[in-house]
This record gives structure tokens, sequence and C-alpha cells, in this order.
């Protein structure tokens, strides 16, 4: 029962399914993000309190127990079932998961167990904000990237098979053009930032204050009208232009 990582047939280490484990970062870092906004815009700390103490419960499970029993890992288990598993060795995810083992410890004792908040806190949550969104929306662990740095063997079976050395692929290289894009699609957004940087910070005003809903409806029907009879025009001249040809 207590073991890190299973054993597949055709591996010669233990191997964890890295389809559960970006599902699974995809769930923590939904809640911190979100509990993260509370406090920033409510000033509401109490869903972190909760977020933190399921979190570093989950990491103890993981990390001295078992990943196989970690609640996180089977939710995310549940929602990547019907895909083909992708397997990556455990070893390196191990010391990304003491990572997250010491950051969540580090923010359960100063938020839940001392009942403080600091730049410290903050830092610690940004950081597992990062960390957990490169594993959901690039595949790339970064705690393995430390691990590979540490350690002198040979790391096997890492996420989207980026230990082994290979060429890439002509549809992996950045062309120049794309570079352009990128710098131009940059020089666009300062651009727009400076011409409407005012009235981007001007406050929304309400729909229905601004536009009553008899008015919104009428104008709304006005201009539906207007479409159905282009429409209608449209159609009866190119019936008409068929038939004549």
């Amino acid at each position: 029962m207590i073991r890190f990582g299973e054993d597949v047939k055709g591996y010669n280490i233990p191997v964890l399914n890295e389809r559960e484990i970006r599902a699974a970062a995809g769930i923590m870092f939904l809640a911190t993000f979100i509990s993260w906004m509370l406090i920033l815009f409510e000033g509401n700390f109490v869903p972190i309190k909760y977020v933190l103490t399921i979190f570093f419960s989950d990491f103890i499970i993981r990390v001295f127990i078992n990943p196989k029993y970690s609640p996180i890992l089977i939710i995310g288990r549940l929602f990547v079932s019907n895909q083909n598993p992708e397997y990556v060795g455990a070893k390196q995810k191990k010391f990304a998961w003491y990572i997250g083992l010491v950051l969540s410890a580090t923010m359960f004792v100063l938020m839940v167990i001392i009942n403080t908040y600091s730049y410290i806190t903050g830092v610690v949550c940004l950081i597992c904000l990062i960390l957990m969104f490169f594993e959901t929306a690039f595949g790339i662990c970064l705690g393995c990237k430390i691990y590979k740095i540490f350690n002198k063997e040979k790391i096997q079976y890492c996420p989207g098979e980026v230990c082994d050395v290979k060429a890439k692929q002509a549809i992996q290289k950045i062309a120049i053009s794309q570079v352009w894009v990128i710098i131009f699609f940059v020089a666009l957004l300062l651009s727009i930032s400076l011409l409407f940087h005012q009235s981007f910070r001007e406050k929304p005003a309400n729909l229905f204050e601004l536009y009553p809903a008899k008015k919104l409806i009428k104008t709304s029907l006005s201009i539906l009208n207007i479409v159905t009879v282009n429409t209608k025009i449209l159609f009866y001249t190119s019936v008409t232009h068929c038939y004549l040809q």
C-alpha cells in the first residue's frame, strides 16, 4: 500500500500517468486562483484556508503514502479515464511534489495555523500558481527540471519525452515570420494601451440603465427586421437571376 509509482509492463522503473497529474494540477490551479481572486477583490480569506488544508493533506498522501490514494489525483483520473495514459518516471515527480509539499506546508502554517498574511504568503502562492499553470497548460514540470539539474543519473520517461535528445520536426520549429508576428502583436497591444488607456479605465455603465429594456428590445427588433428584409431581397434576387439564366 505504501509505495510511489506503479509497475507497468514495458517500463523498467515505477511510473505515473501524466494525464491524470495534469488534470489534478488543473483542478488545484483553478481552486487556488479563485481563492486568490477572492482575497484580492473581496478580502475573503476563508476559501484559501480550505484549499490549503486540502492541498497540504493531499501532498502528504502523495509523497508519504501512495499517489494512488491522493483524492485530487483520483478526481483527475475520473476526468481523463477515457484517454490513453502517458507514462512518466515516478522519481522526478516525487521530487517535484516534495517542492509542492514544502510550499503548501509553508502556506498552511502561516495562513491556517498562525492565521496571518504577508508578502511571503503572496509570493509563495504566486510560485504555486506558476508551477501548476506550467504543468496544466504546457505539460512542463518545472520541479522535474530542477531535479534534472541536481541529479546526475539519466532521467527516464519525462513528460513529452523532453529528456530524450532528438531533432525537432518542422512543425515544432519557429520561423522568422512567426517571430515578427509576435513583435507586431506586442507593438499593437502597446499602441492600443496608450491610445485607449483612459477609456479602458472608465467603469462600464449598466446596459439597462443606459438603454432601457423596452428601447433595447425595440432597437433589436428593428435591426432583426432590417436583416430579415435584406435577406429576403437577396434570396429573391438570386432566385430570379437563376431563373433568367
